[in-house]
This record gives structure tokens, C-alpha cells and sequence, in this order.
């Protein structure tokens, strides 16, 4: 085929995938229900008299679920390319593609388009959907189509941005994080420009036209204007979105670009990196990361291990191991101006915790030296939000709740996201690497590793967690926020941080397919936010009847309490985690009531029983059911 071989297969072996269906059926029944519900609430609050309030009612129902497909679109695209190339890495089998016959472009473009074949598909399903709106009125064929244009390729760009970065970086949370951060700096930078803080005006074209060109979030808002139906940019018939297509395209030929050039260098052994940098090859990095191997390197040049006078416990409590016989030291082979770090040998290895699975995230490089240049762009990215709130204040404007969320907001949804893939990644990464089969053949127990991988995930994600908490802090300070309502939304902060984490662990438990395991963590915690948004949205329409709000969401209850069991408790099923997931919707309806009436205390409450609660469900049988969560299994014992 035109893509190669890889693509080929996705192609003839996706349809024999019973999942494949269900997530077609699923996606557009949801749409459908949305919509069905959106007509509820006009049929329950409004009068309809005549064609005009349905071409209204059609044309607010076509602007919702466009903005909702490429939110979903956009986030589903760049994760999943992402994590089906840094799957092939933590299996192994990249390095056996590039030892076929695949030449760069059919490897690069074919594992692309494998890993976007499935949204694509699903998109091309809800055109039927979409088109219903264009016979309600207010909605002509032309915005359908372009909307449908602007979204697949926003899909073909962010896909093309996660595969990128996920063969140039090696470890899975590096890709999934640097993609991450690119997203939300990519509509940041849309909404900065869009906002004139770049300029009213670059070469003679409007700050807006720029702003849609970069950001398909902008370019999926200005098609939805009745307006543009006649206007040309680019010609007659043609309209300011367009100008998103031409860039979408160069953006997707010049990263496709990169990497066609790159993939090679960027995924060769560590032996021929050396070669390329024209040094000795040294041996592999193990689990244990580069610090450790380099003093174990300088022990042995040395000659006499620190083993033979310095004890160190053993994994799990178990006897240290004997001490090796002296002899005479060994002599350095090869000059040793090419390794000068094995002659600095320390005088005694480092010493390992009660924990070891606790040490190795914290006290190791476990998950890649290059984790720093995520903490420095998130750390640029909470500089802007805080720049931000501090212009307000600097401008004599005051800084109300609303305002401060605009900035608040978008850091907070980002380290939640960035806590999520930082847990899943911990567990798949093992099992990937066959770690973690190693693990449940140690004597360590189901608590070590659990609180092991928790602890590690939020030291590695410290700077995530800590620093939205001070920018509330800072809006304290700033008088905008009360010190009752301070405490209040750091402590449902820290519950929700718990619950993201501790999703990630046991999504990456109970699933075997690592990609399956990352794409339905993320998946849960981003339609929880996608979820609560819409909600908000459409209650603003109604009136202050509770029971007017309650009756049409009774649908996205069972089905987002269906969805959530689905994802978290079907595969390893408990009566408390059922119970969790149905009522987890029905009580963040009942916060957002009371959020919209003020009821500060009731929403803390209700978020850190309700949330609280569904870690305790997950977090029991991934400790005292560890054995049949993981696959062990002590039934041929004694």
C-alpha cells in the first residue's frame, strides 16, 4: 500500500476488533444523547413556536458538539500516536523495525496513520449525526464540511506532533509529557496572539487571522460564525479557517519531516551513539539509572568492591550477599582518557531503603535525565499564568474569581493530566520492560510496591502538585479568594491529585496492553473534565429549578457512571468500585448546583468524600488483591 506494510496491517486487522465497533457506537451515541438532552432542556425551560426557534436550537446543538468533537479529537490524536511509537520502544520493537526492509517514510507515516485510523474513522462516523442539525435550520452544508476539514486536520497535526516527540524521546511519560505541554503552549500561544498580546497586526494581516491560523481550537470558533459564509480570504467561497488547513499542513509535513530524517539517529543502540560522537562504547543504562552504574563502573575499576566491607540489606529484608574473594586488582583496559568518570570511584556504594521500589523513583533516574525540561516548561507555563494574574493587579482591574480562572484553570487541568500519565507510565513501563515480572517473584509486598509507585509518582511531579496550590495561594493574597475558600480549594486540589494518581496505577494493573492501559487513564480523566465542562455549560441555560437540572442530566448520569465502570472496574470487578463510579457523576452534578448557588463548603465536602472514597475503592484491592490484580496467583502454593 501507499504507507507501507504497518499501515497495511492496521487496516485489515482493526476490523476484526471487537473494540473497534463499540468505540464507533459509543462516540456517536453520545453525541446523540447530548443532543436529545440539549432538546430536552429547550422543550423543558422554552416554548417552541415557530422554524426560527428550531434553526436557534440547531445552530447552538452544532456549535456544541463541534467544539466538543475537536476537543476530543485534538487530545485523543497526539495521545494515542504518542503512545503507540513509545510502545514499540518499551517492548523492544522498534529496534526490529528498523532492521526490516521499511525505509523511514513507510515506518514513519505508517505508524502515524495506524495509530490515527481509529479517530478518523470514528469522526467519519458522526457525519450522518452532524448533518441532522442542517435540517433543524441555522446550519448550512458548507460550515458541516468545514468544520469536518478543520478537524481532521487538527487530527493529522497533533498526531503528528505525539509521534515526534515519542521517537525522539525514550521513556513513555517523557513523550506523553513533552506532548502534553506542546498542546496546551500550542493554544496558549493561539489564544496570546488571538489577544493581541503579540501585536494588533502582523504584515499588514489582522492579530485574529494569525490567531485562527495557528490554533484549531480558534479555526473550529470561527467556522461556527454565520457570518463567514461569504467571505473569502483566500479566494471567493473561501473563509478565515482555511487559513488553519495550509498550516496544519506544514506543520504535519515538516515534524513527518523530521522524523523521517531522524528516526534513525534518534532510535539507534547506545553503542552507536557513541560511535557518532566518535567515543568508546560503553554499556547500557540499567534500571537503576546512569548515577548508579557509573559509581558500580568506578567500583570495579577499582578493583575491590565496597561489598566486602560495607554490608547493604538485600530486597524485601533478605541477607546481605557474601563478599567477594580479594584478589589483585584488575588492570584498566583501553585509555583511559576516554572514560575519566571511572576513575572517580566512590569509597562506598549507596545505600538502598526499607523500600526499594521507593528508592529507585526517587533516588535514581528512573524515568530519564530529560524529566528537567518538563519541570522547566511547565515551570514557563506557570510563569505566564502568574504574569498573568499579576498584570490584573498591576493595572488597577480588579481580580475577581472569574478572571483568575482563566488562568488557574488551564494549570491546574495540565498537572492533573501530567500526575495521571506520570502514574500509568510508572506501571507500564515495568511491565514492558519485564520488570515487572521480576517484582512479583521478590518477597516485596503488595504495599511496597503500591505506596512505592505513588510516593515516587508525586516526588517526580512535585513542582505539579505544590505550585497551583501557591497560585491560589497567591490569589489569597491578592484578596480575591477568602481564607475559608483558600483552604477549601487547596484540600479538594490535594483529593483530587490522589485520585489521578492513584487512576494511573491501577489502570496500568489491570490492563496488559500497556497502550490500552495509558489511552484509558488519560481517556478517564480527560471526559471527567470534558464531562463537568459541558455540564456547566448547558446548566447556565437553565433556570434555578434543581428539578428542571436534574431530569435531563438522569442520562449522562448512568452513562457516565456506566463508562467509568467500564474503564476502572469491569476488568477487575468490586462492589465498591461500582458504587464509586455510579455515584461519582450524581455528586459532581450536585458540587456544580452548589458551586452556581455558592455553597463553598458543600462542594469541598462533597468532593473529598465522593473522590476520596473511589481511591480507597481502587486503592484496597490493588493492596490486598494484588496477587489476582497483577496475574500472580498463590493457588499451586503449599
Amino acid at each position: 500500500m501507499l504507507f507501507g506494510p504497518v499501515f497495511a496491517r492496521e487496516v485489515f486487522i482493526a476490523p476484526r476488533r471487537p473494540r473497534t465497533y463499540i468505540a464507533r457506537a459509543a462516540y456517536v451515541s453520545a453525541l446523540l444523547v447530548l443532543m436529545c438532552t440539549a432538546w430536552l432542556v429547550l422543550s423543558g425551560t422554552q416554548v417552541v413556536r415557530d422554524l426560527g426557534d428550531l434553526a436557534r436550537f440547531g445552530s447552538a446543538v452544532f456549535q456544541l458538539l463541534a467544539l466538543l468533537q475537536v476537543a476530543l479529537a485534538v487530545f485523543s490524536s497526539a495521545m494515542l500516536a504518542a503512545s503507540a511509537v513509545a510502545q514499540e520502544k518499551d517492548r523492544g520493537t522498534m529496534m526490529l523495525l528498523l532492521l526490516t526492509r521499511l525505509s523511514n517514510t513507510e515506518l514513519v507515516l505508517g505508524k502515524l496513520l495506524a495509530s490515527l485510523l481509529q479517530v478518523l474513522v470514528m469522526l467519519a462516523a458522526a457525519v450522518p449525526l452532524f448533518l441532522l442539525t442542517a435540517l433543524l435550520g441555522g446550519v448550512s452544508y458548507g460550515q458541516i464540511a468545514r468544520v469536518f476539514a478543520v478537524t481532521a486536520a487538527a487530527v493529522v497535526a497533533c498526531g503528528s506532533l505525539g509521534s515526534t516527540f515519542a521517537l525522539w524521546r525514550e521513556k513513555t511519560f517523557q513523550a506523553l509529557a513533552m506532548t502534553v505541554l506542546a498542546l496546551v503552549s500550542w493554544l496558549a500561544l493561539g489564544e496570546g496572539v488571538d489577544r493581541g498580546l503579540l501585536g494588533e497586526s502582523w504584515g499588514g494581516i489582522p492579530a485574529r487571522n494569525w490567531a485562527v491560523a495557528v490554533s484549531p481550537w480558534l479555526a473550529a470558533q470561527e467556522v461556527l460564525r454565520p457570518s463567514i459564509a461569504g467571505s473569502g480570504v483566500l479566494g471567493p467561497g473561501t473563509s478565515t479557517a482555511d487559513l488553519f488547513l495550509v498550516s496544519a499542513f506544514l506543520i504535519a509535513t515538516a515534524l513527518n519531516g523530521l522524523s523521517v530524517i531522524m528516526v534513525r539517529r534518534w532510535n539507534c543502540s547506545q553503542e552507536e551513539r557513541a560511535v557518532l560522537r566518535d567515543e568508546e562504547p560503553g554499556p547500557r543504562e540499567s534500571i537503576w539509572g546512569a548515577e548508579h552504574d557509573l559509581k558500580i563502573a568506578g567500583v570495579e575499576a577499582g578493583g575491590e568492591s565496597p561489598l566486602a566491607t560495607t554490608p547493604s540489606p538485600g530486597i524485601g529484608g533478605a541477607e546481605p550477599s557474601a563478599p567477594r574473594p580479594q584478589g589483585p586488582k584488575p588492570k584498566p583496559q583501553g585509555p583511559t582518557s576516554r572514560s575519566p568518570r571511572a576513575l572517580r570511584s566512590p569509597s562506598r556504594t549507596r545505600p538502598v531503603w526499607d523500600n526499594p521500589v521507593l528508592w529507585r523513583e526517587m533516588r535514581t533516574w528512573a524515568y530519564g535525565r530529560r524529566t528537567l525540561v518538563l519541570r522547566l516548561a511547565y515551570l514557563l507555563l506557570f510563569a505566564l499564568a502568574a504574569g498573568a494574574m499579576h498584570s490584573f493587579l498591576s493595572s488597577g482591574t480588579p481580580l475577581t474569581v472569574g478572571r483568575a480562572a482563566l488562568a488557574l484553570v488551564p494549570v491546574v487541568l495540565l498537572s492533573l493530566v501530567l500526575v495521571n500519565a506520570q502514574a500509568v507510565t510508572s506501571i507500564t513501563s515495568e511491565r514492558d520492560g519485564r520488570a515487572l515480572d521480576l517484582l512479583l517473584v521478590t518477597d516485596l509486598t503488595s504495599k511496597e510496591v503500591v505506596f512505592g509507585k505513588l510516593g515516587g509518582v508525586f516526588y517526580n511531579t512535585k513542582e505539579m502538585v505544590l505550585l497551583p496550590m501557591l497560585l491560589c495561594g497567591y490569589l489569597w493574597w491578592a484578596r480575591a479568594l477568602s481564607l475559608e475558600n483558600l483552604l477549601y480549594l487547596c484540600g479538594g486540589l490535594a483529593v483530587l491529585y490522589v485520585f489521578v494518581a492513584v487512576v494511573g496505577i491501577h489502570s496500568g494493573m489491570i490492563h496488559d496492553n500497556s497502550r490500552g492501559a495509558i489511552a484509558i487513564s488519560l481517556g478517564t480523566v480527560f471526559f471527567l473534565f470534558v464531562g463537568v465542562a459541558v455540564c456547566m455549560r448547558i446548566m447556565l441555560a437553565f433556570s434555578g429549578s434543581f428539578d428542571v437540572q436534574l431530569q435531563p442530566f438522569l442520562v449522562f448520569m448512568v452513562g457516565g457512571g456506566a463508562g467509568l465502570y467500564a474503564a476502572l472496574g469491569a476488568r477487575n470487578p468490586s462492589r465498591a468500585i461500582a458504587c464509586a463510579s455510579f455515584a461519582c457523576p450524581f455528586f459532581t452534578f450536585y458540587a456544580i448546583t452548589s458551586f452556581l448557588l455558592g455553597y463553598t463548603l458543600g462542594v469541598f465536602l462533597i468532593t473529598a468524600a465522593v473522590y476520596g472514597f473511589f481511591v480507597l475503592a481502587m486503592l484496597i484491592p490493588a493492596i490486598y488483591e494484588f496477587d489476582v490484580a497483577t496475574g500472580r496467583t498463590l493457588a499451586d502454593e503449599g
